[in-house]
């Protein structure tokens, strides 16, 4: 099973930009396809974004299109959210996921990842 330990949270003004990192340790990356989601206090956990083991497709929730943008470097074992255009509803804990391995494409369930970081947390002030 793979380990991931995500960083780069914070507190950002509306309009702002951060950069999420996810480490993953304990397996080949490349076996799986990744993803982020993220849980707002009192609401259920909600994919943002997903890629496959290449790097070759990516997805993305309507609510990210057009402003986040994922991408991963596997000789760094690493993945990224790129987050620009920042708003107040954006806020949550932001997870990364290790998708089943040698999955092509994952859905977007949480159920289609069986690995998780420990969350980072993103606050977007108004």
């Amino acid at each position: 099973q793979v380990q991931l330990v995500e960083s780069g949270g914070g507190l950002v003004q509306a309009g702002g930009s951060l950069r999420l990192s996810c480490v993953a340790s304990g397996r080949t990356f490349s076996s799986n396809a990744m993803g982020w989601f993220r849980q707002a206090p009192g609401k259920e956990r909600e994919f943002v974004s997903l890629i496959t083991r290449s790097g070759g497709y990516t997805n993305y929730a309507d609510s990210a299109k057009g402003r986040f943008t994922i991408s991963r470097d596997n000789a760094k074992d690493t993945v990224y959210l790129q987050m620009n255009s920042l708003k107040p509803e954006d806020t949550a804990v932001y997870y990364c996921a290790a998708a089943k391995p040698f999955m092509i494409v994952p859905g977007t369930s949480v159920a289609d990842f069986v690995s998780w970081g420990q969350g980072t947390q993103v606050t977007v002030s108004s």
